[in-house]
């Protein structure tokens, strides 16, 4: 765990189009100062602009990705993004975006990684701050449940169980460092079933999707995709990489083990939540 807190040592500028909406955008990733923390800055062609800090209160939808800020002019699926900055450990950066929703580039974090190593980290003369879990947290739905509990450490334990041949049950740890995720789960990418395909695309949704983004799930259960799976159980790295972006919400680095089962990202959203609502919870410290 790093002491101090963390920029980049320049600005740097991706481009794409969102996996849902489908549409061209572009980031300009920029240094910011200590404290700054990670805001989004959302602007359009007419000039206008929103600061939109990637915080639990300014959590929208939960719907098949995370978003921030309002209905109307915020920014969607930055969790990707999010698990990139976290798993380097960076504190405060500016993000600039010229769309509604962060570029799905290769479905995982994989570029964004590379991208952040390319522009270099620095350090600041500031401490970092952690939020330690002091009393077990947990929300449910169903049968499905993510809770935080103390450790000493960061750690993330992931299950899935999916009816589905391919898929199944499967499960990955990882205990927080950033050299282990970008060999074993930043190239992790999303999934989805084609029987579901047509009905996304008539709410708008998945319109970017493709087979060099995303994992494609046939009517079998096979995969689809000519050259298979980047890693044997891709599913759930895919789903703990969700997971670190998620909770990056909390608006600093946990020190505590986090676990679910069948989550996603209404559980995790609604897991940091119910973290910052009872102080009994945490301890803030440097």
């Amino acid at each position: 765990m790093k002491t101090l807190q963390t920029t980049i040592a320049g600005s740097f500028s991706l481009a794409g189009f969102g996996v849902h909406g489908g549409k061209p955008v572009t980031l300009q990733i920029s240094p910011a100062t200590v404290n700054h923390g990670i805001v989004f800055i959302r602007h359009n062609a007419e000039g206008r602009r929103e600061n939109i800090p990637a915080l639990s209160s300014s959590l929208g939808s939960t719907t098949l990705n995370t978003s921030i800020g309002s209905v109307d002019f915020g920014v969607s699926t930055i969790e990707h993004l999010m698990a990139a900055i976290t798993a380097l450990e960076i504190d405060n950066l500016l993000i600039e975006i010229d769309g509604p929703e962060v570029p799905i580039l290769g479905g995982g974090s994989a570029e964004f990684i590379t991208a952040f190593r390319n522009a270099g980290l620095i350090e600041q003369d500031a401490l970092r701050q952690y939020l330690t879990i002091l009393q077990p947290v947990r929300v449910e739905d169903g049968q499905n449940w993510a809770e935080f509990v103390p450790y000493d450490g960061t750690r993330y334990e992931v299950e899935i169980d999916f009816p589905v041949a391919s898929i199944g049950r499967q499960s990955f740890s990882f205990d927080l460092d950033g050299d282990v995720f970008e060999k074993e789960i930043s190239k992790a990418r999303t999934f989805g079933f084609m029987r579901d395909v047509e009905k996304l695309r008539s709410m708008g949704l998945a319109l970017g999707s493709s087979l060099e983004n995303s994992i494609a799930i046939g009517d079998e259960g096979q995969v689809l995709n000519p050259d298979g799976l980047y890693y044997p159980d891709e599913f759930v790295r895919h789903k703990l990489l969700d997971s670190v972006g998620d909770l990056a919400l909390a608006g600093h680095p946990f020190r505590g083990l986090f676990r679910s089962y069948r989550g996603g990202h209404k559980l995790n959203g609604a897991l940091v939540k119910a973290l910052l609502e009872n102080p009994e919870h945490y301890r803030l410290e440097s």
